[in-house]
């Protein structure tokens, strides 16, 4: 996800209410995402959310001032091509996880995602990666192994889909840093959301079936969301830093055990609360290395 970043915040207590807000609408997202894909394709559900949001990025590059042709201009084609296809995955994968283990225990192990972005960084951007970096993507490494438990009888390969996603969007994010560095923001937001969109009528057209009234109630809220979320997204990157505004992301896991405690009665496991605990804890350190001076 990727908005128009100012470089200063104009206004940062606005900037941190937008980003709770946007986690939230995340979160509510995913919990009509597991309702959706435990009774139709994912495919399906996959397919028409990003035809409501092509339309969304398309409206956006209409209304742009420089032009619709202007705004979404690239030089690196390809490397939309291959975001939008890590990106597509990346949703299918994490969708299907919600179905097959739930929403807390997905959303646990997805936590390392930012952490996989620091290690990604050096080999394909290039960073320098200092040894405190490598020890915090040790350490939410460990995290994951304590939720994954391996060889303790309760691992499932289901486990492994979460954990899979998160490796191709960190894949997704740090190739959009790439293709961001010597030109603007908005056609690494506009492509992924266009070719996605053509790439999953392509997969999910073959399984697309009627729903009842209350599923297409459900499906409406669900677009819906998925609009509103990177609205409230794209206006706090225009309040605040992105960088200042991070650690708030993390709330996206509460509200997710929230949903999942209450609508699902998913269980929350001593194990995977204390996993969590230590990936998270290892990611906002991480991002504190990231806000120091050189």
């Amino acid at each position: 996800m990727t908005a128009a970043i100012l470089p200063a915040s104009k206004n940062p207590a606005k900037g941190i209410w937008l980003m709770v807000a946007a986690v939230a609408a995340f979160a509510a997202q995913d919990g009509f995402a597991k309702h959706l894909a435990a009774e139709y394709s994912t495919m399906m559900i996959i397919m028409i959310r990003y035809w409501v949001f092509a339309g969304f990025v398309i409206l956006l590059a209409l209304r742009r001032p420089e032009g619709p042709s202007a705004a979404i201009r690239s030089s690196r084609l390809w490397a939309h091509l291959v975001r939008s296809g890590l990106l597509v995955a990346e949703i299918c994968l994490i969708v299907w996880g919600y179905t097959l283990i739930g929403l807390i225990n997905s959303h646990a192990v997805f936590a390392v995602c930012p952490l996989l972005i620091v290690a990604l960084s050096g080999p394909i951007l290039g960073e320098r990666i200092v040894w405190q970096r490598w020890a915090a993507v040790a350490a939410g490494m460990t995290g994951v192994l304590i939720i994954l438990r391996p060889g303790s009888g309760v691992f499932s390969w289901a486990a492994l889909l979460p954990f899979a996603s998160a490796l191709l969007f960190a894949l997704y994010s740090v190739l959009t840093r790439l293709t961001t560095r010597d030109e603007p923001t908005f056609p690494a937001f506009f492509w992924p959301g266009v070719i996605g969109a053509v790439l999953m009528t392509a997969i999910g057209l073959p399984h697309l079936k009627p729903m009842i009234p209350q599923d297409m109630a459900f499906l409406a809220a669900y677009c819906a969301l998925s609009i509103f979320s990177h609205w409230l997204l794209l206006k706090c990157y225009e309040q605040i830093e992105a960088a200042r505004v991070q650690p708030y992301a993390y709330l996206q896991i509460v509200f997710v055990t929230l949903i999942g405690l209450t609508i699902y009665g998913e269980a929350l496991e001593l194990p995977v609360a204390i996993g969590t605990l230590v990936i998270v804890a290892a990611g906002l350190y991480a991002l504190s290395l990231e806000r120091r001076p050189a």
